[in-house]
């Protein structure tokens, strides 16, 4: 080989490396073994979809809770916690046999949290620091799992979904409340929500339009067996929504 060919083939080594590694340069490093979510993402709305008077008015998390069949002593997750809204209201309906996780990657709304829940005199609530790629929840721990007006905030939402599945208990669910419209408009199609839960390894139980949720309620529970990363295969999204697993 000459000098010439040489240094080409080493340019070219090079670049291509270069290539390898800012395709997922801009991904947490732990998030990198799972499949980029093919579709937009949401940037981090406020933490207060709506005032919480307005939204008891129109009967939102009690329509919720009920839906989700919340009974005392229940233990119950709240990702995405935010100002609390289903925090309290969870807490109040599980009881004090129940115990309600509250969890947030925004530090500042868990300490406005964490106040709130001290002059509440909240004994059964415990609040923790969450990663955007993994809810950080103890295994075989929760009957239920509310996902409230955040997931499509999610940017990865296979590593999330797939370290959230071991934290429920047996007849354990996860319930999402989001809305109908682009994943970069605080919204998700429900048939790309539902793609991406069935190939982390969950089955759709209930679906419900509701106007007093302001979109709509899915329930999910944690099917048979849960795939490995690599074996799990990316929903087509788009800027509408929709998917279909594999490309």
């Amino acid at each position: 080989m000459t000098l010439r060919a040489a240094w080409c083939a080493m340019a070219l080594l090079a670049v291509t490396g270069c290539d390898q590694l800012s395709g997922d340069a801009d991904r947490p490093e732990t998030s990198r073994e799972f499949p980029r979510a093919d579709r937009p993402v949401s940037a981090l709305g406020g933490n207060q979809f709506s005032t919480e008077t307005a939204r008891d008015a129109a009967g939102e998390a009690q329509k919720v809770m009920d839906l989700a069949e919340i009974t005392p002593g229940m233990t119950v997750a709240d990702i995405g916690a935010g100002e609390g809204y289903y925090t309290v209201r969870l807490a109040e309906r599980v009881g004090h046999s129940g115990r309600v996780l509250a969890q947030d990657i925004d530090s500042d709304a868990l300490e406005r949290l964490a106040r709130r829940v001290e002059r509440e005199r909240l004994d059964n609530v415990s609040i923790k620091p969450g990663e955007g790629d993994d809810p950080r929840l103890p295994n075989n721990s929760f009957d239920r799992v509310f996902l409230v007006h955040m997931y499509h905030e999610v940017r990865e939402p296979y590593a999330f979904l797939w370290r959230l599945w071991p934290s429920l208990r047996e007849g354990g669910q996860v319930i999402v409340v989001d809305v109908d419209r682009p994943t970069d408009q605080h919204g998700i199609d429900p048939l790309l929500l539902s793609c991406e839960f069935r190939q982390v390894g969950f089955e759709l139980v209930a679906f419900k339009d509701a106007p007093e949720l302001a979109g709509y309620y899915a329930q999910f529970k944690a099917a048979a067996t849960r795939p490995e990363p690599n074996e799990i295969k990316p929903c087509r999204g788009s800027p509408g929504g929709a998917g279909n697993a594999g490309k």
